[in-house]
């Protein structure tokens, strides 16, 4: 299927930005979200095999993995499915970079744990990076599909954010704590969206919030807070919907470059088509 026309605009303006750096102070990420991967690799979920949707992601973004300090993956690796684990930990350990993860909704957080126990894959915690911090929270809830960040979790992103040495911090979760304007996907994002932003905005070092769960681009500031989205690396939500609704966009990724007096550029790539 053709690429929307939307997309073909945005590509076109992005044509001619690059995210490379000179300065070895900065920090360049690829950020991968919401495989929903199975454990029987031919099945699709809304019409996208998501296996081979993912192995065509990741070959296109093989060059920007190869410059990257370490790859992000915000949730939803699998789809209900903890065999899906098996085929995440194998296309992404063969990348050669860490991986850092948190999960989703879908994911099977003891399996989850399970499979993704050793190098190159952190799930969860910190990781620090030159001049910035990242920061890997779960906001997933067993049986449910928005998220929840409980006061446990608060007072560890508190304590993550207070001991982040002067650092930048980049906080990643899966869960949208914006509004995407879509009726829906509206009722399933984060359910204490105003406490964790309000923590946030006592830090100025937090640059950015990443997440995933939506499966469409957002990068927009809201109320001071920088909230980037990227889409899934298989099927698309319409944007705006009331209902649910799939969008025919094809497979996404992200790049990010951290830099060292706190910027944050970041372009979004599309696969030609969709699967």
């Amino acid at each position: 299927m053709a690429v929307v026309g939307n997309i073909r605009q945005r590509a076109k303006q992005l044509k001619d930005l690059t995210l490379t750096s000179s300065n070895p102070a900065s920090v360049e990420l690829v950020h991968f979200t919401d495989p929903h991967l199975f454990g029987d690799p031919q099945r699709a979920l809304r019409g996208v095999p998501t296996l081979p949707a993912l192995r065509a992601v990741l070959a296109a973004a093989r060059e920007h993995v190869a410059a990257a300090a370490a790859v992000l993956a915000t949730g939803d690796l699998v789809q209900d499915d903890p065999g899906g684990y098996a085929h995440f930990r194998v296309e992404f350990g063969r990348l050669g970079r860490p991986v850092l993860c948190v999960p989703g909704n879908h994911d099977i957080v003891p399996a989850m744990r399970a499979e993704l126990a050793a190098p190159p894959f952190q799930l969860g915690g910190t990781r620090d990076m030159q001049g910035w911090r990242v920061v890997l929270l779960d906001s997933s809830v067993p049986g449910e599909t928005g998220g929840r960040l409980d006061t446990t979790r608060l007072a560890w992103l508190r304590q993550a954010l207070l001991h982040a040495g002067g650092r930048h911090v980049l906080v990643c979760l899966h869960h949208h704590p914006v509004p995407m304007h879509s009726r829906w996907l509206d009722t399933v994002g984060l359910a204490d969206s105003a406490a964790f932003t309000t923590l946030l905005r006592q830090f100025p070092a937090v640059r950015a919030v990443l997440f995933g769960h939506v499966h469409q681009d957002f990068d927009r500031e809201v109320d001071g807070l920088r909230m980037i989205a990227t889409p899934a690396t298989c099927s698309q939500f319409k944007p705006g919907s009331d209902d649910f609704t799939i969008d025919d966009a094809p497979p996404a990724w992200r790049q990010l470059m951290l830099h060292a007096d706190g910027r944050l550029d970041t372009r979004l790539h599309w696969l030609a088509t969709r699967p």
